[in-house]
């Protein structure tokens, strides 16, 4: 009895220590920074570090709409559409707007060997942290996002696709000429 008695005492502060200093296995609810910005909302403010280029934050685009391409360099779909890319930077047709890239490589010099054999003359940035991933909500790769000159998101696109071609132009221009939310 004595030993049944102190067992259960045993028990009840082992339950009480358990309820009262358990580490939530959930994660606790992310402030609004890890929210993707959905189109029609601004882009929060962030820093790109530079790979083939200065580092620069988002808000030194802003003034011209831009076109951001979220990619990695171990990313089939991405490679894919890099060329394009590079086309339409070139191309009269990009002469209204930006177009950029950002890395979500882990490794700096596997992002820099990339762009090295990919011969890319656009600005990109890497994104080891993963921020710019989080924000603009890329949770599949390529990601390619169309920003108004006020840092206004204005339409996405998940998959590889012919940046160059017209029914790409098509996709940017009716998102650069639609009505503002």
């Amino acid at each position: 009895m004595k030993y049944t008695r102190l067992f259960l005492l045993f028990a009840a502060w082992i339950a009480f220590l358990n309820t009262s200093w358990a580490v939530p296995t959930v994660a606790p609810t992310a402030g609004p920074t890890a929210r993707p910005v959905a189109v029609g909302e601004v882009l929060r403010p962030l820093s790109l570090h530079g790979l083939n280029g200065p580092t620069r934050t988002l808000a030194s685009y802003q003034g011209k709409p831009l076109l951001i391409n979220v990619w990695a360099s171990w990313c089939g779909p991405c490679r894919q559409e890099m060329g394009s890319l590079e086309r339409l930077a070139w191309s009269g047709k990009a002469s209204a707007y930006s177009v950029i890239g950002i890395s979500t490589d882990d490794s700096e010099a596997a992002a820099k060997a990339y762009l090295r054999q990919a011969n890319a003359t656009i600005s990109h940035y890497l994104d080891s942290a993963l921020q710019a991933e989080t924000m603009l909500g890329a949770d599949r790769l390529p990601l390619t996002v169309l920003i108004d000159a006020r840092g206004r998101v204005l339409g996405k696109y998940y998959g590889a696709r012919e940046w160059d071609n017209a029914e790409s132009a098509r996709w940017i221009e009716s998102r650069l000429h639609a009505t503002p939310p």
